[in-house]
């Protein structure tokens, strides 16, 4: 995603490099204007702590977290987690991490029993959707929930209430306690999610699995993968070999790439639901094409087929609109990716189509979107999508936060009119790969130059004029790849940024301030270190010295 990006305030009028090598102005306006103001009224989190109790520095923070004084739950090799029915995935989802790091085999049994040195997960009438209740005392841990979901996300809450060394691969030494505390918890967004850009530089199903469970310990439940662009076609389509044998042959820079078969797909779909996580696939269109347009001569509109491409420029590419054969790809395309796809959404693209007439746009929009809900699935486009006619249930991506005529703003105003959710992901708030300073050798910095405390302190419900909270359904942190290729690149970029992001979509606004979010954060590194996260150590965070 690229464009002409808001500045940031301490550096009004500077001339950015766009995303791909272009050079832009950056706009007048600061995001300083975007921001919730300082000072404005915070809650606590309510609690019923004693000033000698510490409250656990939990990240999300949780609706509401009480501490109970003089009260610890002591795991040991005795303890039994009982799983009652319809419980998921969570029961072995945790032995499976206490086992690693405890070396504890805890049993996991069906429900009844016993009722002391149990961690038990069961579901209630009492709560809904994602949200769930986390009680410790001093004989058991039990979490409650209205979905086997909602005990998903409690039980990254109890891991961090655990000593960050439960995290490690292999076995540590203890001992393992949970403070005592009573823990009431449920979003404020209903989408939470994260993309990984396969496309520019392509990521193995094991690295993407990495991913998945890092961004489920801070309760994203979306993967959106940027499965296409101009550098690279990243998932075997029957029918069409030479999109991923070809298309998917390189990336940025050169060098021999990949793609997913669709058992990889499949897997990567089916891992990430285990954790609670919808996979998005995105196909971009009609420009970031040139991979496919270079795969199949008869998609460009003189049938002759460009070379593939390994730089990073934007808009030089765009599907022919006029051709028959154009939809029919995007039929195949996007029934095969439906299929093997469980979730509700396709996302589409849309962005930087500068290539593309505005009438040949609003014409591809109005063509999509009938193959996208004809196979059952609703739209998602980047903001640019609200120029064309939307069908219903769809949903723009917000990501351009220059001002103007053909800005994201009002393109984003303009899919709301047509009745369309908005997920935020304003570039120079949530996009992942920008630089944190002018050091930074990883990332952009065409949005500006993103500081931990810039990823956090924006709220989605004030972002942009004439939409409003009930037309959010959440956030998103984009990781784009350009620069990215390896593990610790992808850690260095998201981590503590996409943290920043999981906070804003599942905590409440009014309890959110960066002064204390950011002692929250520092307990966060132990933990990092102990899972082996390359984490970049921001000096606005005051890291303990065990996270070093």
């Amino acid at each position: 995603m690229a464009g002409p990006p808001l500045a940031r305030s301490d550096r009004p009028g500077r001339t950015l490099a766009g995303r791909r090598g272009r050079r832009v102005l950056a706009a007048g306006a600061t995001a300083t204007a975007l921001v919730c103001v300082p000072g404005a009224p915070a809650t606590a989190r309510p609690s019923a702590a004693s000033p000698q109790v510490a409250a656990p520095r939990l990240v999300p923070e949780p609706s509401s977290v009480r501490t109970v004084p003089g009260v610890t739950f002591t795991l040991t090799r005795a303890t039994r987690i009982v799983a009652g029915p319809g419980s998921g995935t969570a029961g072995p989802y945790l032995a499976g991490i206490l086992r690693r790091s405890t070396g504890y085999r805890l049993p996991l049994v069906a429900g009844g029993g016993a009722s002391r040195n149990v961690i038990s997960l069961s579901l209630s009438g009492r709560e809904k959707g994602e949200a769930y209740r986390l009680d410790v005392t001093r004989t058991a841990v039990r979490l409650e929930a209205g979905t086997a979901e909602g005990l998903f996300r409690g039980v990254q809450t109890l891991r961090q209430l655990l000593p960050p060394s439960v995290e490690a691969a292999t076995v540590q030494r203890g001992p393992w306690t949970v403070p005592g505390v009573r823990v009431e918890d449920s979003p404020r967004f209903a989408w939470r999610g994260t993309m990984l850009d396969v496309a520019r530089h392509f990521f193995t199903v094991r690295q993407v699995e990495r991913y998945i469970d890092l961004a489920a310990l801070y309760k994203i439940n979306t993967l959106h993968l940027h499965l296409s662009d101009d550098q690279g076609w990243r998932i075997a389509i029957n029918g069409w070999p030479r999109l991923a044998t070809y298309g998917g042959s390189t990336e940025v820079g050169g060098g021999k790439s990949g793609y997913y078969t669709q058992a990889d797909y499949t897997q990567i779909v089916r891992y990430a639901a285990a954790r609670y996580i919808t996979v998005m696939p995105e196909i971009d269109g009609p420009s970031h094409t040139n991979a496919a347009l270079a795969s199949y001569a008869r998609l460009n509109c003189d049938d002759k087929a460009p070379p593939l491409y390994t730089g990073t420029d934007v808009g030089f590419s765009s599907w022919c609109i006029a051709k028959p054969v154009t939809y029919q790809l995007l039929d195949d395309v996007l029934g095969q990716l439906a299929r093997l796809t469980p979730g509700p959404y396709l996302h589409v693209g849309g962005d930087e189509a500068h290539s593309t007439t505005a009438a040949d746009y609003a014409t591809y929009i109005g063509r999509i979107g009938p193959i996208v809900t004809g196979h059952g699935k609703k739209m998602v486009g980047w903001n640019e999508i609200g120029a064309g006619r939307l069908p219903a249930g769809s949903v723009a991506q917000y990501w351009n936060t220059a001002t103007g005529s053909e800005s994201g703003t009002q393109t984003a105003r303009e899919a709301v009119a047509q009745g369309a959710k908005v997920v935020m992901s304003p570039a120079n708030r949530a996009y992942l790969d920008m630089k944190y300073d002018e050091n930074t050798r990883l990332g952009q910095d065409w949005a500006g130059l993103i500081e931990v405390r810039d990823a956090y302190d924006w709220d989605p419900a004030t972002l942009v004029d004439g939409v409003t909270e009930k037309d959010v359904l959440g956030v998103e942190a984009p990781l784009w790849s350009e620069t990215l290729v390896t593990d610790d690149d992808i850690d260095y970029m998201a981590f503590p940024r996409l943290p920043a992001i999981a906070e804003i979509g599942w905590s409440p606004q009014a309890a959110r301030t960066w002064s204390d979010f950011r002692v929250r954060l520092a307990a966060q590194g132990p933990r990092w270190s102990a899972l082996a996260v390359n984490y970049y150590r921001s000096p606005q965070v005051p890291w303990p010295a065990s996270a070093s």
